[in-house]
């Protein structure tokens, strides 16, 4: 027999385990946080366009959606609820700056990136102008439900 044989492995062998899905990882936590935030300004711009309206689930929505992607990617870090809790009141505000662009696009017959880029202080004035105490809570109720989602669902 030669000496380079390698006996059969013993029948009780088993492989290496799979290796563990990316979490606790804080700086993925904070890509998925940000990713989510940026579709929620989409959904929640179109939300606000459809109906007109601000509606306060839709704030809840935006800021657990935050909340879990932090949560679930990025494990137990005191920095990740806080984060979340920012880019949802972030997000809620860009939401619907999002929906007025797209209603004003639609009214006056231009893109929503046109006044987007080219109105931004017309948008931010006509934000001013429809902000209410509801407006306020509605971001207020976005970085709780961020807050909370995101310390619940972490491991």
């Amino acid at each position: 027999m030669s000496q380079n044989f390698q006996p059969p492995a013993p029948a009780s062998y088993t492989a290496a385990p799979a290796p563990a899905p990316a979490r606790g990882n804080v700086g993925l936590g904070v890509v998925a946080a940000v990713v989510a935030a940026l579709v929620a300004i989409g959904v929640y711009g179109a939300i606000i366009k459809a109906t007109e309206h601000e509606i306060g689930y839709a704030a809840v929505g935006v800021g657990a959606l935050i909340g879990f992607a932090a949560g679930k990617v990025g494990g137990r870090n005191i920095a990740l609820p806080v984060l979340g809790a920012l880019l949802s009141i972030v997000a809620v505000l860009a939401g619907q700056m999002f929906g007025l662009a797209l209603i004003a696009a639609d009214a006056l017959q231009v893109s929503a990136v046109d006044i987007l880029v080219e109105d931004t202080s017309a948008l931010i004035e006509a934000w001013k102008t429809d902000a209410n105490p509801l407006t306020f809570l509605f971001l207020a109720i976005g970085g709780y439900a961020a807050f909370t989602v995101a310390r619940k669902i972490a491991d």
